[in-house]
């Protein structure tokens, strides 16, 4: 309680609250005064709680207390009882109730501003569903849910903006340096439209240069255009190339697959969803609701002490040794059938276990593989947050990266054209620098000439006294029109105030016995009020225990009834399995040799034979395929080389036929170029 006493006190002392407390004088702080302190709080969380605490009924003040608590999801600490006692606390000021909350609410006050704000907007309001039925309502609500996303997006934007880390003094220096390099730009483009202009042929080489500006942007869009589609190709012969390899997969997926083969995959996988769903889900379910159960029994029973547990632990030692006992007393009157039924039971014993870890291993599977979905999408909705947009996949990831190509194609022009701003702007600052100079010479002159006329610093004089003269004329006119403002502003004061006085008077006159007459009930409506609190605390308390009593008696209900309901169905589980062992005695014990076939053991003596005999068969397969397998191998390499050797023979007889034709070409074109030769020296010689 200090520890927790010395940080609210600690945080109150801080910006905003500057309450000068310490230990001593927050600790006798009257029930009235602390729940104050905590308004004052919620008051700066939510400025509509700004008010009063004597000015409204402790029903109201519970009740507004506890909706913005909502609102901010605290939660009651887990020593008080139930939700009644933490309200009679909350209103009668107790300092169990308001030191966890000051605790609680003080070193996330920004946070909970926040909250408190969006609260206002995301809310809901909660219409009756008999309400709902008519169209407008129903129109009107869905338009009041769209507003509420879109709000959500705008103020998810106001946040990413705020955390970008830009300025409003850096957005204004940006915006003052282009406005700079604006008015650069638009005095070049004078300068050079006045030198374009004093050109002869100027509107010819205007219209020049607009035409090729033309063909360049033109050329500009085409280029893009073509590299747009040459993206297209690219991203159609990936996407063929990957529809390519699925096809593949699912072909070589389907490879020896027939219909008996993909049914039989089918219901085994349908047997053990079956088996999950029939089987263990029952199983964890009833032992999780008896666990359940037993958790509430305990929790139901009233504190226990050591002779208590010394009394459970003598319960457990004799029902254990009761336990053993039967157990030995079944052994030994163990009768020879159930000896025989013994290896079956173990068999399907093992089974059963079997079944119950491959159950356990799926399970165990699925959940690592929902945990791994759930961990993929944690990371998508991180990157989303972060980068404030979807994760881009496949062709949007594309096209992401082509408009980053044409804006990086941008950014390079831009950067080449701010580097011939650059340049310009060094020639300028040279022109500026020699006009400068220029000025400082003449200004010189101008002095030397001062000097020797004999009046030296008129021309100085003379822009100071102008200076002096239009600043004086501003400064008259400034205290002509303040005298005026200040005259007519004390005139509609005092019209103000007469007014005012004239208008209250009246209701000053009727609230003096008003005052006094509050002054006289006071005492009697804290009298009164004291009287109701304690009332209402005890019928609190009183309502309290009546609830635990009667939720005490429900849970007894339907522990009693769950127990019945489990007896009953173990009954007639157990009904059953007996009719199964009656009829299987019966069916071993007969003399028909019909009814013999028919039990269990004959049917498994049957199963355990056919499986003899296949596994003798395949053991002998088995040793003719080792027996045979050398001589196998050795006749299809002979066969292999045989194959070899006629594809030699083929390749060796089709390239001699292809040769002697290509040599047939060849011929044809020397003798036609031998009989146009003497055509070509000759009209050669006779142009020479």
């Amino acid at each position: 309680m200090s520890e927790q006493l010395k940080c609210i006190v600690q945080e109150l002392a801080k910006e905003p609250f500057n309450k000068n407390f310490n230990l001593i004088s927050f600790d006798s702080l009257e029930p009235l005064q602390l729940l104050q302190v905590l308004n004052d709080i919620l008051a700066l969380i939510d400025p509509k709680h700004k008010i009063d605490i004597r000015e409204e009924s402790p029903d109201q003040t519970a009740i507004r207390v506890f909706q913005l608590l909502r609102v901010l999801k605290y939660k009651p600490p887990t020593e008080i009882g139930n939700l009644s006692a933490f309200r009679a606390g909350l209103v009668q000021g107790e300092k169990p109730i308001i030191y966890p909350i000051l605790e609680w609410m003080l070193p996330r006050v920004i946070d909970l501003q926040k909250r408190a704000y969006l609260a206002k907007y995301l809310v809901k309001v909660e219409v009756p569903a008999a309400i709902m039925t008519e169209e407008d309502i129903v129109s009107i609500y869905n338009q009041y849910e769209e507003m509420m996303e879109q709000f959500k997006d705008l103020h998810k934007q106001a946040e990413t903006l705020r955390n970008s880390g830009h300025t409003t003094g850096e957005i204004r220096k940006d915006i003052a340096n282009m406005e700079d390099e604006k008015e650069q730009l638009i005095k070049r483009i004078e300068r050079l439209r006045r030198k374009v202009e004093s050109h002869p042929n100027s509107q010819v080489m205007m219209n020049v240069a607009k035409n090729l500006r033309l063909e360049r942007d033109r050329e500009k869009k085409i280029a893009a255009q073509r590299q747009e589609q040459l993206m297209n190709i690219q991203h159609s012969e990936q996407r063929i190339k990957r529809m390519q390899a699925q096809l593949q997969q699912v072909r070589q997926a389907g490879v020896g697959a027939t219909p008996d083969t993909l049914m039989q995959h089918l219901e085994e996988e349908t047997r053990a969803n079956g088996y999950i769903v029939k089987e263990r889900l029952p199983k964890d379910i009833s032992a999780r609701k008896k666990a359940v159960q037993d958790l509430q029994k305990v929790v139901a029973v009233p504190a226990m002490g050591q002779s208590d547990l010394d009394d459970l632990n003598d319960q457990i030692t004799e029902l254990n040794s009761e336990v053993n006992k039967l157990t030995e007393k079944r052994m030994m009157s163990t009768e020879p059938t159930d000896d025989k039924l013994s290896l079956f039971r173990q068999q399907a014993g093992i089974i059963a276990h079997k079944k119950v870890a491959a159950a356990e291993r799926l399970r165990d599977m699925r959940e690592e593989y929902n945990h791994a979905m759930q961990e993929v999408d944690q990371k998508r909705e991180m990157v989303k947050d972060a980068e404030g947009g979807e994760v881009l996949k496949g062709e949007d990831f594309k096209r992401y990266v082509n408009k980053l190509r044409s804006k990086s194609t941008v950014y390079k022009e831009k950067r080449k054209e701010l580097a011939e701003l650059r340049a310009e702007l060094g020639v300028l600052s040279r022109t500026e620098e020699i006009l400068r100079q220029r000025d400082d010479h003449m200004n010189s002159q101008l002095s030397a000439v001062e000097r020797k006329r004999g009046v030296e610093g008129y021309r100085q004089t003379q822009e100071d006294l102008e200076k002096v003269s239009s600043m004086k004329s501003e400064v008259d006119d400034f205290k002509g029109r303040t005298l005026d403002d200040i005259s007519d502003m004390v005139r509609r004061l005092h019209t103000a105030i007469a007014e005012k006085r004239n208008t209250l008077a009246p209701v000053l006159r009727e609230t003096r016995p008003l005052r006094e007459r509050m002054q006289q009930l006071q005492p009697e409506h804290e009298a009164k009020k004291v009287t109701y609190d304690r009332t209402s605390a005890g019928l609190e308390s009183n309502m309290t225990r009546l609830d635990q009593e009667v939720r005490g008696y429900q849970e007894e209900c339907q522990a009693e009834e769950s127990r019945y309901h489990y007896l009953s169905s173990m009954i007639n589980v157990l009904s059953i399995q007996l009719t199964k062992v009656q009829e299987e005695m019966k069916a071993y014990v007969s003399s028909d040799p019909q009814e013999k076939k028919r039990t269990m053991r004959e049917l498994y003596s049957k199963k355990i034979q056919e499986q003899e005999n296949l596994g003798r068969g395949l053991r002998e397969k088995q040793k003719m395929v080792r027996d045979n397998h050398d001589p196998n191998m050795r006749q299809m390499k002979m066969w292999r080389d045989l194959e070899r050797l006629m594809d030699c023979k083929k390749t060796i007889l089709e390239r001699g036929g292809g040769a002697m034709g290509g040599g047939g070409v060849a011929v044809g074109a020397t003798g036609g170029y031998g009989e146009q030769a003497p055509t070509y020296h000759e009209e050669d010689r006779l142009v020479l």
